[in-house]
């Protein structure tokens, strides 16, 4: 039993080997991109490794803390990336300022002796812990589900959401209000919420995403008098119909194409690419993948997201802990949406939202948010097979 209790047992080397390959795919993938000389000397892939070591020292760190002290953490890391959010809100925007505007976004903040960052990511998996220690929380003191005690929890998850939401929509990032939309149904599904509740409510959200749909496309007018912007309406449109705006928003989607239906069944090669894509080392590196390695190439990719995903489900099958269970749903939800959104969007699944590819898209705050709820996972497999053993000695 003492050798099953060995660091080396309790670790997860299998999900360890995944994020290997997908780190090694996104260096060769970067590495091309960079190659189209739109970014001057700047070398992203050695960029992306010296974030990749960071992100592996996040993920040692959060190896050592138990699930406990993480459901102890979790008010005050929510709390944390929600004054983060409102600091990037208040402060000053534009050239040389705290906050940076980009695009008519005003996302990232440039802090001294850390450089910059998208607070938004890392409150994803501040959200998770959150929203896990909400849910299990409540469970703990109803033990018995009724609707009334449903409707309380869905209520207080309702808030829960609300507020980080209200900051990223005024950024205004759509992509990342989907992802925690996309995060609380997960948690929702699998809570134990009465599927009276959960049908009507699922149905109804479908409803409303398709009515604003609708009106993004024949309702312009009264969608801004709901505060969207006109940009959000060129990029349905661009999407539906990108030739009809070659030199706009449909620009991307168009080259992203071409670049993906050129590379055929096997691809062009390492370093092949011919098609100029805007920003392909972040949020289109699919299309340079698809590309350079063609069909096998792009299936081998999602592939390794599918046996990741499966794997992290399977880890959160084994756990008895509520909140480690809850913990494990939201990683899946946020890394599910992100591949399913950035690989949609680069062959007109779905529209454009700026989303990153996990694990293989070049950006620190979007790694570093990805390697500390990775890091969960890693935290609540080893320390869970710790208490199982330990319940057997009793």
């Amino acid at each position: 039993m003492d050798l099953q209790n060995r660091p080396s047992d309790r670790f997860d080397w299998t999900l360890a080997f995944i994020l290997a390959l997908l780190a090694i795919v996104g260096f060769f993938a970067i590495a091309s991109a960079q190659t189209a000389e739109q970014y001057g000397p700047i070398n992203f892939a050695f960029l992306q490794f010296r974030w990749y070591i960071v992100g592996m020292a996040i993920v040692a760190v959060t190896i050592y803390l138990e699930p406990e002290q993480y459901k102890k953490l979790a008010w005050p890391l929510y709390g944390m990336g929600v004054l983060l959010l409102f600091f990037l809100m208040v402060a000053p925007g534009g050239v040389g300022q705290i906050a940076e505007i980009r695009l008519g976004a005003k996302r990232w903040l440039n802090l001294p002796m850390i450089g910059r960052i998208q607070p938004s990511e890392f409150i994803k998996t501040f959200f998770i812990l959150g929203m896990a220690r909400l849910v299990s929380k409540h469970q703990e003191v109803h033990l018995v589900n009724t609707i009334k005690t449903d409707f309380i929890l869905l209520g207080k998850i309702a808030i829960t959401l609300i507020v980080p939401l209200f900051f990223i929509v005024k950024q205004p990032d759509l992509g990342t209000s989907l992802v925690f939309i996309a995060i609380t149904m997960a948690v929702i599904l699998v809570a134990g919420i009465s599927w009276k509740i959960i049908v009507p409510l699922f149905t109804g959200g479908a409803v409303l995403g398709g009515s604003l749909l609708w009106m993004a496309i024949y309702a312009q007018d009264f969608m801004e008098k709901l505060g969207f912007d006109r940009y959000q309406f060129r990029r349905v449109y661009s999407w539906l119909d990108p030739y009809s705006y070659p030199s706009d928003e449909g620009y991307n989607l168009i080259q992203a194409m071409l670049a993906v239906g050129s590379g055929e069944l096997s691809g062009k090669g390492f370093l092949g690419r011919e098609v100029y894509i805007p920003e392909n080392h972040t949020d289109f590196i699919f299309s340079v993948i698809g590309e350079e390695y063609g069909f096998i190439g792009a299936s081998i990719v999602i592939s390794l997201y599918f046996i990741l995903i499966y794997h992290l489900t399977k880890v959160a099958l084994e756990l008895k802990d509520p909140f480690s269970v809850y913990v494990c749903t939201g990683v899946i939800a946020m890394i599910a949406f992100h591949v399913f959104e950035n690989i949609g969007m680069n062959i007109q699944l779905l529209p454009i939202t700026g989303i990153p590819l996990p694990f293989i898209s070049y950006g620190g705050s979007s790694l570093f948010s990805n390697m500390l709820a990775i890091g969960l996972i890693f935290s609540m497999k080893f320390h869970h097979k710790t208490y199982m053993f330990d319940s057997e000695d009793e």
